[in-house]
Order: C-alpha cells, then sequence, then structure tokens
C-alpha cells in the first residue's frame, strides 16, 4: 500500500476543517479519533494509520464530522491500492492453513479485532450524530414556540461590567478564538449557555458558529455577526 494517494483528498480534509476553525486536538475531542491519525488522513500518510480497514472507518467519521460525502471519501481511498496480482494457470494451490490450537488461537484473535473496531467506529458515529443533533435542536425554534405567542423571555445579558468591556453568550454549540489587547483570552469549543466578559481597549474575535454567538460590546447588544455554521472574523475597540 502506496503512503501517497491523489493529493486532492488529504487537502480537502484539511480545507474543511480549517474553514471550520477547528485544531485537529479540537476535532480529535469531538470525534475521539487521535490528532495523530487526523493528521496522517490530511498528509495522505496511510501507513501511520494501518490496515485499509481502519483507514476507512476513521475517513468515514471524520468526513460526516466535516460534512464531506464519506463514501465518496473512501472511493477516493480505494483507488490508490494496488491491485491484486492475477493466479497463473500453472500456479500451485494455496496449502491449507496449519491446524491445531495455534490456528484456532490466530483466528479468535481476529474475530476479536474486527468486533471492536466496529463497535469503535460505531460508537464514534453515534456520539457525533448525538452532538450535531444537540447543535441542531438548540439553534432551530419548536414548532409551539413558532405557533403561538408566549410571554417576553428574561434579558440574557451578563453581567458586563461598564465600559471598556466585551461579552458573548452561546446559543448553540461553538468554536471561539478572543484576542484582548494583543492576549488570547479564550480559545476552545464551548458548549450552548456559556457566557463571558472581557475588558480591555480592543478586542478580535474569530467564530466558527457565527449565528449561535451573541455580542455586546460596552453593554449593548450588537447581535449576531452570520449565520449558524457561518466562519466570521471581527475586531471591537472597547
Amino acid at each position: 500500500m502506496s503512503d501517497a494517494g491523489p493529493p486532492q483528498l488529504g487537502e480537502r480534509f484539511r480545507a474543511a476543517r480549517e474553514a471550520r476553525g477547528a485544531s485537529l486536538s479540537d476535532v480529535a475531542d469531538q470525534i475521539r479519533i487521535r490528532s495523530v491519525y487526523l493528521s496522517a488522513i490530511e498528509d495522505e500518510h496511510w501507513a501511520e494509520i494501518g490496515a485499509p480497514v481502519y483507514i476507512r472507518g476513521f475517513l468515514r467519521t471524520y468526513a460526516r464530522y466535516l460534512r464531506l460525502d464519506p463514501e465518496e471519501a473512501v472511493a477516493t481511498f480505494n483507488a490508490t491500492l494496488p491491485e491484486p496480482p492475477a493466479p497463473r494457470a500453472d500456479e500451485p494451490r494455496a496449502r491449507r492453513p496449519a491446524s491445531g490450537r495455534s490456528g484456532l488461537l490466530l483466528i479468535w484473535i481476529a474475530g476479536t479485532v474486527a468486533v471492536l473496531l466496529v463497535a469503535f467506529v460505531v460508537y464514534n458515529e453515534l456520539t457525533l450524530r448525538s452532538q450535531q443533533s444537540v447543535a441542531t435542536a438548540s439553534a432551530t425554534p419548536t414548532a409551539a414556540a413558532t405557533s403561538s405567542p408566549s410571554p417576553p423571555a428574561p434579558s440574557r445579558t451578563p453581567a458586563l461590567g461598564g465600559a471598556s468591556s466585551l461579552a458573548l453568550v452561546l446559543s448553540a454549540p461553538s468554536w471561539l478564538r478572543v484576542t484582548v489587547d494583543g492576549n488570547v483570552s479564550m480559545e476552545g469549543t464551548f458548549p450552548a449557555g456559556t457566557s463571558k466578559t472581557f475588558h480591555g481597549k480592543s478586542a478580535l474575535v474569530r467564530i466558527g458558529n457565527a449565528g449561535g454567538v451573541e455580542i455586546y460590546v460596552d453593554g449593548k447588544d450588537r447581535g449576531k455577526l452570520g449565520k449558524a455554521g457561518d466562519v466570521v472574523e471581527q475586531a471591537f475597540t472597547l
């Protein structure tokens, strides 16, 4: 198996991850695949992952997280595998594997590894789908809420601390990086309900899910910087 496939496969994974504003460690925490394997996918160093069955499972899980087509990614990888040599007409048949305890032990080990791998991939996919469902439910109003009026909800504005302040309130999970006066004060993926206030003279905010983050500057509601899934970066003077 070659370590180098079509270069566009790894580049597409890297570009999709960077567009979401996520680091390899952020993705590893979300889908529970070690960052060294995610890096190997983006660099197309397949030998660092192992057998093709492992590579296909990781490709499908990573592609679903990045909202790419998992089957198309697997098909692109399969195209890099060498064709098995055709048997010659005069080639003798392969010998039957040795019988006995050693043969049964090898079969048992292979079966156990296969079951564990399938369980690992299924667990990752179910976890990822559950997280995406929670994020969608947080960003979408229910039918009951849209069909009938309801009393106004209390203000969710945090204690802002007056002038020279920036506050963020998350209504949906999002990756954030906040730089205040040249120093990174907050970075990572945070759940819905998170609120944080910063003080300084200037702030640079980069958001991986602009539709899920509300901005308050000097106690004034600046709204959201984009729609759900938008990656936005904006500077503020406090």
